[in-house]
């Protein structure tokens, strides 16, 4: 019961100095505007219309929040003429 576990926690660090500058990078956040959002979009869709997006954007290699996001961008694009 005292004995310890060898696995690492959550956010472990590398035992050892070698280790710890070797681990990968973590990869850098998105710069683009799509990743500065501020607000929780939620709506209400049906199981099916939820695994057909979700199934769509697995087929294209991004996850439903940015699939979702460059969709709204392209049907709801800037308006220069509105204030921000």
């Amino acid at each position: 019961m005292t004995e310890r576990s060898t696995r690492r926690g959550f956010a472990a660090r590398p035992g050892d100095a070698e280790g710890w500058i070797k681990a990968p990078e973590v990869p850098a956040r998105r710069t683009d505007d799509a990743s500065a959002f501020t607000a929780r979009l939620t709506i209400d869709v049906t199981p099916a219309l939820r695994g057909r997006i979700k199934v769509a954007a697995f087929r294209r290699g991004i996850t439903v929040a940015d699939m979702l996001r460059d969709f709204l961008a392209r049907e709801f694009p800037d308006d220069p003429g509105e204030p921000s």
